[in-house]
């Protein structure tokens, strides 16, 4: 039965991969290396750290890499929020009476600014902060805290969660909420695989605390119908503008409408249908810009093994907007303004992907959507 939990921070209950990244990407330039795209940033960072600079800035002292990208931090932790599902996740380990902790390598002073925000340092026994390599701090952690390794869940975004759950004989929960995609962390071969951290609580409730008996069938399940197709759709009018909606679902943050593809449909269909759903409107030319899992073939858009497809869509006008029960407000903005809202993650990543692109996206696509 699991009667604890050590939590990982970033990328599981807290969302500051746009932070990090940006702050990144303040190191490269400043190193003189090419800054990466966040697709690009995902795929190559880990854990512990220094692997990474060690791959791209091999000329820097770490030292001099640290103080760059603090100086750059400092300035974006205003950004990070929590997560969706992290509130109400933490507020039912505490109605369980679960014992929770927080394994993370985020500096202390960035971990109280964002606890002061969120109000979660409440939910926790202790913290353990700034490790580098979890799997050098999981045994102390373990005796300091009293907690039988059987009894214990360890939750991150990261292969290297999962590795130091494996090195401390825990449980071993992956969320795919963060930093590592959906394939990084299939290879690292958790106990568990989810979407996120309510999917965690109701296979939690599902099986009476139990993970034995949970573990193989959650899995195979996973395995069986993989994640769901979903698509969103960022609409733009002849000005230019884009359309951002904000959603609790979100965390207040704003976002462009998605859904998941229906049996039967389309992924262009399926775009159409939630834009409908959502805000009324119908919209013309489509175009997909972006695939967010790297390395998932167009073709398997039908098999049930895509995740997001991000697609690109014209409307001829501004459009009479009526927004559904799921979001409470809209906004038609520029690309500029719209990358400096708080966005949630896929959204942030397709702004990105159409700012690369600069004028040509607002041009007619050349071929046609899959």
């Amino acid at each position: 039965m699991i009667r604890n939990i050590i939590f990982d921070w970033s990328g599981t209950l807290v969302d500051d991969l746009p932070a990090v990244w940006q702050a990144t990407n303040a190191v490269l330039r400043q190193a003189g290396v090419p800054e990466l795209t966040l697709e690009q940033f995902r795929a190559e960072f880990c854990l512990p750290f220094q692997q990474f600079y060690d791959r791209f800035t091999p000329h820097v002292p770490l030292a001099q890499l640290e103080v760059w990208f603090h100086e750059a931090f400092r300035k974006l932790n205003d950004s990070v929020v929590e997560l969706p599902h992290a509130r109400s996740f933490l507020e039912f380990c505490r109605q369980q009476r679960l014992r929770c902790f927080v394994l993370s390598t985020v500096r202390t002073e960035y971990f109280l600014a964002q606890t002061a925000r969120n109000g979660f340092g409440s939910f926790f026994e202790r913290v353990w902060l700034e490790v580098r390599d979890k799997r050098q701090q999981i045994q102390p952690l373990l005796v300091e805290a009293g907690l039988e390794p059987s009894e214990t869940l360890f939750v991150g975004d990261m292969q290297h969660d999962i590795d130091t759950a494996r090195h401390g004989g825990l449980w071993s929960c992956a969320v795919l909420t963060g930093y590592n995609t959906l394939a990084q962390l299939r290879a690292a071969e958790p106990d568990l695989l989810v979407e996120h951290l309510e999917e965690l609580r109701q296979t939690l409730v599902r099986h009476g605390m139990h993970l034995p008996a949970a573990v193989g069938k959650v899995n195979r399940a996973f395995e069986a119908k993989e994640l769901p197709a979903k698509v969103a759709g960022l609409v733009v009018n002849p000005t230019g503008q884009v359309l951002l909606i904000r959603s609790p679902r979100w965390a207040d943050r704003w976002g462009v409408p998605e859904g998941e593809v229906r049996q039967g449909e389309s992924a262009p269909e399926a775009v159409r249908r939630t834009l409908k759903e959502a805000t009324s409107l119908e919209v013309g030319e489509l175009e997909l810009v972006l695939v967010h899992e790297p390395g998932v073939p167009l073709a398997n858009l039908q098999s049930g093994r895509a995740p997001h497809w991000g697609y690109l869509c014209r409307c001829a006008d501004h459009g009479r907007v009526q927004l559904n029960a799921e979001a409470v407000e809209f906004r038609w903005v520029s690309l500029n303004q719209a990358r400096g809202l708080p966005l949630n993650n896929l959204t942030r990543m397709l702004l990105e992907v159409v700012a690369q692109r600069g004028s040509s996206a607002w041009s007619p696509p050349g071929s046609q959507a899959p």
